[in-house]
């Protein structure tokens, strides 16, 4: 039977400040921490399944505001 591919499902836990971004309906079998607060979860064959971003409002906040200086100092020639 030929594997099925899903669309990315992405759930945000507004009690804990957590965004999960989920790639793979496979069973988790391991993780691996990509940075403070980011955690890539893998498969067995150690595929990535699924992204955990802890206090993910302040992330989300701090990325989009250095996305948005780094456009505004391209913008202004500087």
């Amino acid at each position: 039977m030929p594997e099925q591919r899903q669309s990315p499902r992405l759930a945000y836990f507004e009690d804990e400040d957590v965004l999960h971004l989920t790639l793979s309906d496979g069973p988790e079998a391991g993780s691996v921490e990509i940075s403070p607060n980011i955690t890539a979860e893998l498969d067995a064959e150690g595929v990535l399944i699924g992204i955990e971003i802890l206090n993910a409002s302040a992330f989300l906040r701090d990325a989009v505001l250095e996305s948005v200086q780094a456009k505004m100092l391209q913008w202004s020639g500087a």
